[in-house]
């Protein structure tokens, strides 16, 4: 369809699972997209789908600096951020009264505040093109118990109305996306199979897992001139999952 022709955008957290899926039709529109990760398997994605693989840490003021500045000079700006990169599938499970403290300060470093890094790193390239556009993934798990992982999602969403409120002048729209629980395989490693079936039974009104591509299209409108007066929403897409007044 094209909606990102002369676009460019930067998908963090882009080597697999829903960050991949983002990137992929980001680029199937149009797109110039720059997939960002720790995990060089990025790479393949980016030659998958022609686009430019930049090695970054999100929790790394100089490595989220380079990665802006780097895909500024290479593709000429920076339009459109989906802040996908996350510790999940690797996470450990823990109270936030047990937790190891230098193992906390690290995950909320990538899950938390990498989002708020690679916006204010972005934010001048955005300027100098007239405007831009920012996701960022949150969660269901903002509004459920969930531990450390869902507090990160609570600062996420918190982060992303007032970045909104800041950003509004100049032309930079932020909002969110929550998703449900969704077949990945990073969820496939945290979550026991006998426990996804019970989500699914009872908790999602429509029974089924989510997938990374029931994502996409919510990304797509958020970036796109369609969504050009919403800002500073968080948007579920969770197979109805959690309703909220």
């Amino acid at each position: 369809m094209g909606r990102f022709e002369g676009k460019v955008a930067i998908v963090t957290g882009a080597a697999g699972g829903i960050g991949a899926a983002y990137a992929r039709a980001l680029a199937a529109e149009g797109a110039s997209v720059v997939v960002a990760d720790v995990n060089d398997t990025g790479q393949d994605v980016a030659d998958e789908i022609k686009g430019l693989f930049v090695h970054a840490d999100v929790s790394d003021p100089a490595s989220v600096q380079s990665l802006a500045d780097t895909t500024a000079e290479r593709l000429g700006g920076v339009d459109l951020l989906v802040n996908n990169a996350a510790i999940f599938g690797t996470m450990r499970l823990d109270f936030l009264f047990t937790v190891d403290w230098d193992y906390y300060k690290r995950f909320m470093a990538v899950n938390m505040d990498g989002a708020l890094l690679c916006a204010r790193a972005v934010i001048p390239h955005m300027q100098a093109r007239g405007g831009g556009a920012i996701v960022n993934q949150s969660s269901t798990a903002a509004w459920q118990y969930s531990g450390f992982y869902g507090l990160a999602k609570v600062g996420v969403n918190g982060m992303t109305q007032q970045l909104a409120h800041e950003l509004g002048s100049m032309n930079i729209r932020v909002n969110a996306i929550a998703p449900g629980p969704t077949d990945t395989e990073a969820n496939r490693t945290v979550v026991p199979g006998n426990m996804v079936q019970k989500i699914v039974r009872d908790r999602l009104a429509l029974k089924r897992m989510g997938t990374p591509e029931d994502l996409t299209g919510m990304c797509l409108f958020l970036l796109s001139d369609e969504a050009r007066w919403i800002t500073g929403q968080i948007i579920n897409v969770d197979g109805g999952e959690v309703f909220r007044a």
